[in-house]
Parts: structure tokens; sequence; C-alpha cells
């Protein structure tokens, strides 16, 4: 152990940057070595098979899914999956295992968020979602690790340095202005509260701030500076108004990375373990389908027409009408006098929720009636765009 402490000091020594533990009333000096940029190689047991330097589990047959057993996100990814089809059901609600019918051999594992990275690598699990956050923070650029899905659309968040409004940080206003503070030096270093222990530290070295210190509180890390353990904070970010009303401040520059929930999978399951490239492939195709069709709306209207060319010539000349790839149009037929006429055209096309009411007005405009109106549940393309990044990532 002793050893392996000096190995760490030594390789983080340049950087000027070390990660205290701190409470309320009490700081420990101990440095945690493993907060550093130290590339640490941990010998593997000989009884496991080993791919990018993680050990894979062979002798499992089902295929697992790891969502947030918790919170929010919990409940949104419930949410986002009952929308697609997917949903996920559980003989128990206090048990941590459940299924989703609909995708066989598939176990559903509810865990914490960084026990989902931690298992994707170690082969534990096979595919999972989280917060861009914590799959940067635990995952800390692991090759194994493959973003399926980097837009789900709900979790969304920013981690930003904040520091307070008043004091020496009155006029500091960006990350560069706070670089160059003439306090900071590596007897008297920037101290940074956070629990991002791996982000903090090499977002600070990219940014050439050298002499810095982190450490994690209990609590609220909002309170941090006026109680005197920090300088400033690194923390996740919704609207800021914790941040305002604790006289804090995001300052230009110091945002680490935008968050939201992606769905991401082990490498090495794809490619090795049966079933999970196909079940990978269903699942996001479904979740591609519900996300493009949100804030999206079928419009079918009637036109008086001569033909389906005319009709299409009017409904091509407003902008607003254009739909996904062009408007559908068909005859509308009537039976007059004995005889089945075509006087009427159907228009049917797909309108953003902020230009409907526009669509209408020009589809009224020129010569549409009855209208309908229909919220779309699902747009499958000819094949999504992200199933091709994923083979041609995995090389397949």
């Amino acid at each position: 152990m002793m050893n392996l402490t000096l190995q760490l000091s030594l390789q983080c020594a340049p950087l000027h940057v070390s990660v205290k533990s701190s409470t309320s009333t009490s700081t420990s000096t101990a440095t945690r070595s493993w907060s550093c940029y130290a590339s640490l190689s941990i010998p593997q047991p000989s009884n496991v098979n080993v791919l990018n330097g993680t050990p894979l589990s062979s002798d499992r047959k089902e295929i697992r899914l790891g969502l947030p057993s918790k919170g929010r996100m919990s409940n949104d990814t419930l949410e986002l999956l009952k929308n697609c089809q997917l949903s996920v059901k559980q003989s128990n609600p206090r048990q941590y295992v459940a299924e989703i019918p609909q995708l066989s051999n598939l176990e559903v594992w509810f865990q914490r968020p960084k026990d989902i990275v931690r298992k994707l690598l170690s082969g534990d699990l096979d595919l999972g979602i989280v917060g861009l956050d914590t799959l940067s923070e635990y995952g800390q650029g692991n090759g194994d690790l493959i973003i399926v899905h980097e837009a789900l659309e709900y979790g969304d968040c920013r981690l930003s340095l904040a520091i307070p409004q008043y004091g020496i940080f009155e006029n500091i206003n960006s990350l560069e202005e706070l670089a160059k503070m003439p306090q900071w030096t590596e007897n008297k270093p920037l101290r940074v509260a956070t629990g991002f222990t791996y982000l903090g530290p090499k977002f600070m070295r990219e940014n050439g701030l050298k002499h810095v210190t982190f450490s994690t509180a209990d609590g609220a890390l909002e309170a941090a500076p006026a109680m005197g353990i920090a300088d400033a904070i690194l923390d996740l970010v919704s609207s800021g108004t914790t941040l305002r009303e604790n006289n804090l401040k995001e300052i230009e520059g110091g945002t680490v990375l935008e968050s939201q929930a992606v769905l991401v999978a082990s490498r090495k399951s794809m490619v090795q373990r049966k079933g999970v490239l196909e079940t990978t492939h269903e699942i996001l195709e479904r979740l591609e389908a519900h996300l493009r069709a949100i804030g999206q709306f079928t419009v079918t209207a009637n036109m008086r027409g001569s033909s389906a060319e005319e009709v299409a010539e009017r409904v091509l000349s407003q902008p607003s009408l254009s739909g996904l790839q062009g408007p559908t149009i068909s005859p509308v037929f009537c039976k007059r006098d004995g005889k089945v006429t075509a006087d009427y055209y159907a228009i049917v096309i797909c309108v953003p929720k902020k230009a409907l009411y526009k669509s209408i007005q020009q589809l009224r405009a020129i010569g549409g009636s009855g209208v309908l109106i229909s919220p779309l549940t699902y747009i499958f393309d000819e094949e999504t765009p992200r199933w091709r990044q994923l083979l041609s990532e995995l090389g397949l």
C-alpha cells in the first residue's frame, strides 16, 4: 500500500492537485489517490477472460439492463420506456430485478447510477441508462463504454464551477480571470468542494489552473464557501436558482459539461454476448421513433382540385406544409348521380407543434377544409443513423 500511494502522489505532484475529505466541522488532509490522474493497472484474476483490461463474465446467458433505482431520474426513465411500449414490470416494488415483457431474455436491474457504470465496466451489466455526468465521472473515458443514444431528452443539467458573488470574487466573471488571481499558490491553492473528483481535476488541468485542491463536503455544497471550507464549488446546476439564493455565481468558461440521460452499452457485451446487439437495436429504434415524434402532429385536410399534382403544387407553395418528406395526397371518392367521382383530395402532413396553427391558416388559405389534428406517437425511419454509427464504432 505504501508503494502504491507513493507512485500515485508522484504522478499527481506536477499538477498540484489533491483531493481532501471534509465535513462541516473538520478537514482531513489525507490525499485520495484515486482522484488524481494516475493510471493504475490492477491484476485480473486468472480464471476470467479479459478484453480491454476489464473482466468478461462468460457464463451468464441473460441480458442485463441497468436503470436508476430512485428519484426523478428513475421515474423519468420508466416513463420514457413506457412511452416506447417497453413498460418495466416488477412483481414486487422492493425487488431490484424486473423485466420488460416485450424484450425476451432481458433482466432489468435497479441500481444507483454510479453503480450502473461500474457494473457495465465489470461485465455485470450489458446496457444502462444514466446521466452523462455520471457516465463521465465514473467511466473516466473507458473505451469499453459506448454511448448508444446521447440525447434521451430528460435529466438536463450542467456540471459547473461556481464562486461567491462577494469578497475577492466580486469582479471575477470568467475562468480565465479566476486562474489569473494572484492569491492561488502552491502553499495556498484554490479550494474547490465537489463530488466530481475525476472530472474536476481533469477540467482544471486542461484549463491551466495548477494550484487547486479538491474536497468533498457532507450536505449541500452551496454552503461550503460561506462556511469557509472552500473557495468555490463544482456541482450540477439546473436553473441556477439555488446558487443565486446562496450568493454564488457561475462564470464564463466554467461549465465542465452539459448533461442529460444517455443510453450506454458495454462494447464487449455487444460484440461477444449473444443477443445483446439485437436487443440494443430494438431499444434504440423504439427510443428514436418515440423521441422524434415528440411535439409532432399529423394534419389531415380535404381540398378540392383537378388532380393530385395540382393540389400538391398549392400545398408546396406554403412554407409550413412540406411535412417530413412532402405531403401525402390521395383522392377522396364520393358517389354523385350514381357515379363515383373524386372532386376532393386528402392532404396528410406532419407538422411540429410550434408551427401547427400557422399550418392550419396556410391550409385554409389554399382551400383546405375539414382539418383534423392528431398527435404522433412514433416516427420510424428506414434506418436510424445512430444504429449505423454504432455498427461503425464496433467495426461491424
